[in-house]
């Protein structure tokens, strides 16, 4: 008999971005119960509002099938009092005990039989642990030191074998078949069962499904022409239980200022979707969205607006106070601004950037007002505004539009998804702003850690490797330590496989051939994956392969040979056709050379007695190897299978 089975962890409200984690972790971890186990059956679904985590299973066993297991003894020639301690601990009589040969004798031996247990005492014995071993960010305790610890208070817990509650505790909160409604909106205490558990929920409105709730927040954000944020979105999905949206307005006088300003009031602090017009432009609306079923009487919009009011006015002042001081002036400021505390402060960074981008044949105007908008009151109450506001402020500040754009673009990319900055300026802006954190923080030993990661490294040298590749930009990465190195080709391996979609062998046989030129490599993974589907190709690779290994075993590395030792034959036409098609592209290549290669491994002993042949033939080799490694090491293409 399988049975459907329902937990629901019942909590204070989590963090929006902490959830869908937790989410994974708890799916995964319940499975690999279930599997350990044996008790049958797959999770079927996991879900969540702030207040609970739910998880849902179908098919498991009522019990655990018994099981059979041959236990090995001692050896018989111990003799019967040895078997007699074999048979106590057994909990049976020597009579009972049988013989086993092994590869290393007889053994006493006996069938150990396991009557399986009920799914629902496993459930009740192993589920507080996995619970408390969800992995989270950050855990508090809630009934006092050395207790339970969790992201939040454990409010109740439902916990349903079919219709039989699994019994356990956790804080003193036991398990049963009680949930609870919408904070505000719902009922405290709620029977359910597995069947009408989501009806029930609904009733007292809760919306379990996260995909509910966010369709109903996108059908009304597009209606009303909400400007795309997945991410806004996502955590209001996620800090609802019952989401209703509704438009606010504001005064159109606020439009004066950058919409930047706004959209970042707005989402950052308010938590409010903004509004486009028919022509793509920010309009006077806002879209905030309720954890309640309606506004009647219009007061919660109206709070809001009175919220954002106040919040447009600070921003506003902040615009005109900062106004009255130029970026330029601000740059002595820097002084006391600190960039890292082994690193000294944004001034003396600014002074290296300035260098770098110089080099670089950048704007060294806008690398000195970069970091000058960290010293102003707006990006001080508005933190994600860095760099946004120093451009802005550049040119309402009569910079040129050059130094104005790059400074704005100079944080991007921050995500995978991000747009690298859009001008050649800003570009190199970006570039030497980013690498001169990576080589600093190396120097000091600042290199991240499994998880640990506090400056954002792996995010900077990312967008390094975004930034040359897919801006077309030539980057030498001066003052590059050996540490640094692997960690940036760990970076630039992942870019090109992850990102780009190369199979992980082409990249590792390219990266063999260098990658201190971006852009080089990426031409070279582009012919290697072309080049690998055509006929030839895997023949020629697995001849690589055996030419590594020939080589490695003479422990040889000299490519020059005499050609007057070259014999009629194979020898002789494998070398005629590496002469013969030096230069041209690598497509070009493979054909004619794949068969003279075959042939000559067919014909030709490698390991000739006469040691001036043998030399010759595998500096003729050599040559081979060394004509294609500028492109790729094709010893590491796999050629067995496809990646």
């Amino acid at each position: 008999m399988s049975l459907p089975f329902l937990l629901e962890i019942g909590t204070e409200e989590i963090p929006d971005w902490m959830i869908v984690p937790a989410l994974n972790n708890l799916l995964d971890m319940f499975q690999a119960l279930v599997d350990q186990q044996a008790l049958g059956g797959r999770v079927t679904s996991v879900d969540a509002t702030p207040r609970r985590l739910v998880l849902r299973a179908d098919g498991l066993l009522e019990r655990q099938a018994d099981s059979e297991e041959l236990v090995l003894g001692p050896a018989t020639k111990a003799g019967a009092g040895a078997a007699a301690g074999f048979a106590k601990k057994m909990g049976t009589t020597p009579d009972q005990l049988a013989t086993q040969i092994t590869a290393k004798g007889e053994y006493f031996a006996f069938k150990k039989r396991t009557e399986g247990q009920p799914t629902a005492a496993i459930l009740a014995r192993e589920l507080p642990n996995l619970i408390l071993k969800i992995q989270w960010p950050k855990t508090m305790v809630w009934n006092g030191k050395g207790t339970e610890r969790f992201i939040r208070p454990i409010r109740w817990l439902v916990a349903l074998l079919g219709d039989v509650v699994v019994p356990f505790e956790i804080g003193g909160v036991k398990s049963g078949n009680i949930t609870r409604g919408h904070r505000i909106l719902g009922k405290v205490s709620i029977p359910v069962s597995i069947d009408d558990f989501e009806e029930l929920l609904r009733a007292n409105k809760v919306i379990l499904s996260a995909d509910e709730r966010r369709r109903t927040i996108e059908e009304a954000a597009k209606t009303l022409r909400a400007k795309s944020d997945p991410d806004l979105l996502h955590t209001l999905t996620y800090i609802t239980e019952f989401p209703t949206p509704i438009l606010g307005s504001f005064d159109a006088s606020y439009l004066d200022l950058p919409h930047e300003v706004l959209v970042t009031v707005m989402r950052h602090h308010q938590k409010y979707l903004s509004v486009e017009d028919a022509d793509g432009k920010l309009a006077p609306h806002f879209i905030a969205v309720m954890n309640t079923d309606g506004d009647p009487d219009e007061l919660v919009r109206q709070g809001n607006e009175r919220v954002l009011r106040a919040r447009f006015n600070d921003a506003r002042f902040f615009w005109d106070q900062d106004q009255k001081k130029k970026l330029e002036d601000r740059v002595e400021d820097l002084k006391n601004v600190t960039f890292q505390a082994k690193l000294g402060s944004y001034y003396e960074k600014t002074l290296r950037v300035v260098k770098l981008v110089g080099a670089l044949g950048g704007t060294e105007r806008a690398a000195l007002l970069a970091k000058c908008d960290l010293t102003t009151d707006m990006v001080k109450e508005f933190t994600d505004l860095q760099g946004i506001v120093g451009g802005l402020y550049a040119r309402a500040q009569g910079e040129s539009e050059e130094v104005a754009k790059a400074i704005y673009d100079h944080y991007q990319p921050l995500s995978m998804e991000d747009e690298i900055p859009s001008t050649h300026a800003g570009l190199i802006l970006s570039l030497a702003d980013k690498w001169d954190t990576l080589v600093e923080c190396f120097k000091v030993g600042m290199v991240p850690t499994g998880s640990r990661d506090p400056f954002g490294l792996r995010r900077a040298a990312q967008g390094i490797v975004r930034i040359i590749v897919e801006g077309k930009l030539t980057f030498g990465f001066p003052g590059m330590n050996p540490e640094l190195s692997e960690f940036l080709r760990d970076r630039v391996e992942y870019y090109f496989r992850d990102v780009r979609g190369f199979a992980y062998d082409e990249i590792r046989a390219c990266l063999a051939a260098g990658w201190s030129d971006l852009i080089d490599l990426e031409a070279r993974l582009l012919r290697v994956k072309a080049v690998r589907t055509t006929p030839d190709f895997k023949s020629i690779a697995a001849s690589f392969k055996r030419i590594k290994n020939i080589l490695k075993q003479a422990q040889f590395s000299d490519s020059t040979f005499q050609a007057q030792l070259l014999e009629p034959g194979p020898e002789q036409d494998l070398y005629n056709a590496i002469d013969k098609t030096r230069g041209q592209p690598l497509e070009s290549r493979i054909g004619p050379l794949r068969p003279k290669v075959d042939l000559f491994f067919d014909k030709v002993l490698v390991n000739a007695p006469d040691p001036n042949l043998r030399r010759n033939r595998l500096a003729l080799l050599q040559n081979l190897l060394t004509e294609f490694s500028t492109i790729a090491d094709f010893s590491e293409i796999v050629t067995e299978r496809q990646s």
